[in-house]
Formats: structure tokens, sequence, C-alpha cells
């Protein structure tokens, strides 16, 4: 059994309060949860307006499955039309 998780640093644009901001940032978390069946939650930045971390994590059977789930949920975040990623990181348990 391995355990993978995926952190995001990301720039929410155009949002100009925190009601905003977090509209955007549970729509990405529902569409992860729902397309990818992975739990995510936003970890950081939950005072700030254009800014947001999510995290997000994954359990498989093998590092080459939870690798492949985290893939798809990184491209899934970098589509995001309303924010770019700063910074991301990965860990394997």
């Amino acid at each position: 059994m391995v355990v993978g998780v995926i952190g995001w640093d990301i720039q929410v644009y155009d949002a100009q309060s925190l009601k905003e901001k977090r509209a955007v940032v549970k729509s990405l978390k529902e569409r992860l949860k729902s397309r990818l069946n992975v739990s995510v939650a936003e970890t950081g930045h939950q005072d700030l307006w254009q800014r947001a971390e999510l995290t997000a994590c994954v359990v498989a059977t093998d590092r080459r499955g939870a690798e492949a789930i985290l893939d798809r949920a990184d491209r899934m975040v970098e589509g995001e039309a309303l924010g770019r990623i700063i910074d991301s990181y990965r860990v394997f348990y």
C-alpha cells in the first residue's frame, strides 16, 4: 500500500473577496474528489483573497498507481482557468 500526497500553492485570479476565492477553491476541490476519488483540503492561505494552498491524498496498491492519479490531479489543477500554480510538491509513504 502506498499513500501519495500532492500539494499546490495557487494564485487565484480576479478574486476580490474571500467569498469569490472560496467559490473557485470549492469548485476545484469538488472536481478533484468526484473525478479522481482523492481526499482534498484547503490547507493554507485561508485568509488571503488571491492565494490558496490545496493538498490532495490518495491511497493505492503501488507507487505507479498513486503517481498516475496524482499526475491526473496535477493536470486538472494546471488546467484551472481561474488560477495558476505557483509551487507544488509530492510525497509518497
